[in-house]
């Protein structure tokens, strides 16, 4: 039970000062009533001590403490929660003053990960001196319980170490333990100081800070203070780009502070690497890289959530079922595409930074979060025919800003490369009109469109894809002058399509190009060239397709073909611009030998 509630044998120091912290969380609440309880003692405290010769750990802690029954309850069985016992019994608005956490009894058997026996003094609060309790228990389900008697209310664990865990009675080993994982507990936790000094040996001094930067006010902490607090919790040398201070109560009680890095990790592309916020309840720190409060999209964010719903015994399979951690995953993931909206904003060119680092991480959010397709959208940024710079700083707001008056839809390309794009046939017609496109040249692009399918009410279109609609921009008189090329050249289309009928699907009339003789053009269903080579590259088998061959009926070269009598003659031009085409689509010849020896016959026949 124990090991497999517990993967990390060190943090049964953090159970134990977390029960301990609970137990004066208990005291502080009910003395509210009857400050008898406090027995004239009302500094509550933790204290950590060791003893290297009897190899053993001492916590105590001057909380509310436990009866005789409160031990057989708690102690004795293992599921039985203590707190979630005293929380039943609160009514309304006493709810909202009490702070507790934690499963008493499943955080307290953590203890026999190190220890091969252990043993509990406690006594109750209020209760005669001569009502303590002893119990003690080497972990194997039985226990014995006796009398004692008792001068300090409250709870004394002595943990008897098991050999091989005799690091932990070491007092440097303790310290580092309560500053990792206890630092923002509220109550002072503290050790016997070690000091060489002899007016300080034997005092006693708090390890723990006390204060989380996160519970306090937005207006209490210094942005040096969130800088620094960034580097401590990322392992980070340089300043985050941004930040978000939150708490949310109501429904939810949690407070979260995330940062936006100002540089990518070195593994931010492998979807496996650890990542995630680190997790606190109630300020005990429970977990470095909790990644179920944000999806995999934004897994650059770094910082903090502690939420107050949470068990204290939580783990990361209860955090995947959970209904509490669906619904601050909604509200985190709202809030950083908000922080990065605002970003965008408020300081351009500070987003543009993030972008240049982040961007294609950012990509997979269409795919992944169907929620925020539009506010992850409208966060990308694009290479455009507007600015003609591979600098991808060109978003969807810009582009529809800058749309010709009856243009209905966003006009993109996707390609190998920015120059592979940027040179396209398919951009000749939008040139002409002076339409802009934007030029996507990323492996990802391709994939991420597939799951882009309209940004605030306008449609995307592939230019290289299917029948090219400009809309109201296309006038009557253009749609009348294609289809009367269609049916005057409809012999011309018969023969390219009879030349190549093993390489094409159909042979068109082009409305794309004003320059070149003819282009290649993608099906409606069909797979991309970029999506090919993804799926070839992760050995996938790609379906087999076709492209659609368009032909520019007023190019020199297409009209020498027309007037070309000899069939094998014709058979060669119509190949030679096939390839062309294919070359111009910044796509591989199948055959480039044979490509290469066409060209060579044809320029042999010029020459004479």
């Amino acid at each position: 039970m124990i090991h497999s509630l517990y993967s990390n044998k060190e943090i049964f120091l953090r159970e134990l000062i977390s029960n301990a912290s609970d137990a004066s969380d208990k005291l502080r609440f009910e003395a509210l009533k009857d400050d008898s309880l406090y027995e004239g003692q009302s500094d509550l405290k933790i204290r950590v001590d060791f003893d290297k010769e009897a190899n053993t750990v001492t916590i105590t802690d001057n909380g509310v403490g436990m009866s005789r029954d409160d031990v057989i309850q708690n102690l004795g069985t293992i599921a039985k929660s203590g707190t979630a016992e005293f929380l039943k019994q609160l009514s309304g608005d006493e709810k909202k003053d009490s702070r507790l956490i934690g499963q008493f009894g499943v955080g307290f058997y953590s203890a026999f990960i190190v220890a091969d026996r252990v043993e509990v003094f406690t006594r109750r609060a209020g209760a005669p001196h001569e009502a303590g309790v002893h119990w003690e228990s080497q972990g194997d389900g039985e226990f014995s319980i006796e009398p004692v008697t008792l001068e300090d209310r409250g709870t004394r664990i002595v943990l008897h170490l098991k050999k091989d865990e005799s690091e932990f009675a070491d007092g440097f080993r303790l310290r580092s333990l309560v500053k990792k994982y206890s630092d923002h507990i509220s109550f002072p936790v503290v050790m016997l100081s070690e000091s060489e000094d002899e007016e300080e040996k034997g005092k006693e001094e708090t390890v723990n800070d006390a204060t989380a930067l996160w519970t306090l006010p937005r207006n209490e902490v210094k942005d040096e203070e969130y800088k620094e607090f960034y580097k401590h919790i990322a392992h980070d040398f340089e300043d985050p780009l941004t930040w978000s201070h939150n708490k949310v109560e109501g429904k939810l009680d949690y407070t979260s502070l995330l940062y936006m890095p100002a540089r990518a990790p070195f593994d931010l592309y492998n979807r496996e690497a650890p990542r995630g916020l680190k997790l606190y309840v109630q300020r005990v720190f429970i977990m470095d890289d909790a990644e179920q409060f944000l999806p995999l999209y934004l897994r650059f964010t770094k910082g903090v959530i502690d939420s107050n719903d949470l068990s204290l015994n939580v783990s990361r399979e209860i955090l995947q079922n959970d209904s509490t951690v669906e619904s601050i995953r909604s509200a985190l993931t709202k809030r950083v595409l908000d922080m990065l909206s605002k970003l965008a904003k408020k300081e351009p060119e500070q987003y543009q930074k993030f972008w240049d680092e982040f961007g294609p991480v950012l990509k997979e959010g269409p795919a992944e979060d169907f929620g925020n397709r539009e506010k992850v959208a409208a966060l990308l940024r694009f290479a455009s025919t507007h600015t003609g710079e591979p600098t991808e700083n060109v978003s969807l707001d810009d582009y529809i800003g800058r749309m010709q008056e009856g243009q209905q839809k966003i006009y993109y390309i996707t390609a190998d490369s920015f120059m592979a794009a940027k040179s396209s046939p398919h951009l000749e017609v939008f040139r002409k009109k002076g339409i802009e496109v934007l030029i996507l040249s990323d492996r990802i692009d391709e994939w991420m469109m597939g799951y882009l399918n309209e940004y605030d009410g306008k449609q995307f279109q592939d230019v290289a894809r299917g029948e090219l609609d400009l809309g109201e921009i296309e006038t009557e008189e253009d749609k009348k002058q294609q289809e009367k090329a269609t049916e005057e050249h409809k012999d011309l289309l018969e023969r390219i399509k009879s030349a190549l009928e093993d390489r094409v699907q159909e042979v068109r009339v082009t409305n794309r190009l004003t320059d070149s003789p003819a282009c290649l053009v993608v099906g409606d269903f069909d797979m991309g060239a970029q999506m090919k080579k993804i799926m070839e590259a992760a050995g996938q088998a790609v379906p087999d397709s076709k492209p659609i061959f368009e032909i520019n009926v007023e190019h020199p070269l297409v009209e020498r073909l027309e007037a070309e009598q000899g069939e094998a003659r014709f058979a060669e031009l119509s190949a030679v611009l096939f390839d062309q085409a294919t070359l111009a689509s910044g796509e591989q010849l199948q055959d480039p030998g044979a490509y290469v020896s066409r060209l060579n016959r044809l320029l042999l026949e010029l020459a004479n």
